[in-house]
């Protein structure tokens, strides 16, 4: 069921919604020394840092309550008058709370990791707070689930919130996966070199396609696919089938999407994968979107990633400007006859399909229009 979005508000190491939106433009990014951990422990030298001065053990709910407060408020929406809920997606949850734990830090209790004490102080009259964990779409499958909620008319307005903070645990993973440390995230490059981490959250408020109330865009469909074709490595298949199934729900067909938000991790695995999905949905129907991606500026915010690249879908229908792919000096050869954004283009897009895929071949693409 389609929905509209009334408010949508982010925190990333570029600052808020507005300002991310402005150094993706100017073609600027927060890369920064790591700040958490050892790097020559760690394999990584580098991140994309929120330094709000608090402690990393709960950052993600700060963060998180900062966008939910926003994001209410100026959708003008009172959650003790109507039946808002909230959904949370994130992959890592309050991991850094659970290292400190491990090595003698304070202990606190295990409902603290779901989110929902922080959203209900934030937000007072939520009637419900829902956390799921679905890796590096999970922003994407809350907006699927907030779809259903509205549709099912089990809500009158929805709460769709994504956040993540670095962890070391997380930092040491993508490390032992490079034989050096990556100095940036370049999406769709040639000489791309792999993933960093980014600090981030985001929160956006949806309701009834039918509510009259002024909206920045409008939800056409989330589509969803489970291909559970291997631990880390993307499917093209099982991306194909998100595209497809958004597309299906939506009522729309290959050709009308004019510009994609991509995942575009810069890794070895995703970055063709990605192509070669894109190739098959889009381009063969004969579509010929330009493409842009944010991780290069911003890294990979994890749980937050769908919902960041929600939010710059509607700024580019809003604004009629598309940011470049920030990192993009060489296009791969899986990317021929895709047309990357390589510097701010002028487009006032009809259709944009955000996307996000995550470990397990968990992948949400959502289709985003003008209001």
């Amino acid at each position: 069921m389609p929905a509209r979005l009334v408010a949508s508000e982010v925190r990333t190491c570029l600052g808020d919604g507005a300002e991310t939106f402005a150094a993706l433009l100017a073609g600027r990014n927060g890369l920064g020394p790591l700040r958490h951990g050892d790097p020559a422990a760690l394999n990584v030298a580098h991140g994309y840092h929120i330094d709000d001065g608090g402690a990393r053990a709960w950052a993600a709910s700060r963060w998180l309550a900062d966008c939910a407060r926003r994001a209410v408020a100026a959708s003008g929406i009172d959650p003790a008058a109507r039946r808002m809920v909230a959904l949370v997606g994130t992959g890592l949850r309050e991991l850094a709370a659970v290292e400190a734990l491990a090595i003698g830090g304070p202990r606190f209790p295990l409902h603290r990791l779901h989110f929902g004490d922080v959203l209900q102080e934030a937000v007072p009259g939520l009637r419900t707070v829902l956390t799921l964990s679905n890796a590096c779409s999970a922003g994407g499958h809350v907006l699927a689930l907030a779809e259903d909620h509205l549709m099912l008319g089990e809500a009158d307005a929805v709460l769709v919130c994504g956040t993540d903070a670095t962890t070391e645990s997380m930092l040491a993973m993508i490390g032992r996966v490079v034989d050096q440390p990556t100095d940036a995230v370049r999406p769709f490059d040639a000489d791309r070199q792999g993933v960093l981490l980014g600090d981030g959250a985001a929160a956006a408020v949806l309701v009834p396609d039918d509510d009259a109330r002024p909206a920045v865009a409008r939800i056409a469909a989330t589509g969803l696919s489970c291909d559970a074709h291997h631990e880390t490595a993307p499917s093209v298949t099982g991306i194909g089938r998100a595209m497809r199934d958004a597309l299906t729900r939506a009522g729309r067909v290959a050709g009308e999407v004019d510009l994609v938000v991509a995942h575009g991790t810069g890794t070895a695995l995703n970055d063709p994968a990605e192509c070669a999905a894109l190739r098959q949905v889009l381009v063969a129907a004969g579509g010929d979107p330009v493409v842009t991606a944010v991780k290069g500026a911003v890294g990979h915010t994890s749980g937050a990633a769908a919902m960041v690249n929600l939010d710059v879908a509607a700024r580019c229908l809003t604004s009629g400007q598309v940011p470049p792919v920030v990192g993009l000096r060489r296009p791969l050869p899986d990317g021929s006859g895709l047309r990357f954004a390589t510097g701010p283009t002028a487009l006032t897009p009809r259709l944009v399909q955000s996307e996000a895929f995550g470990f397990g071949g968990v992948n949400a693409v959502t289709l985003v229009e003008s209001a």
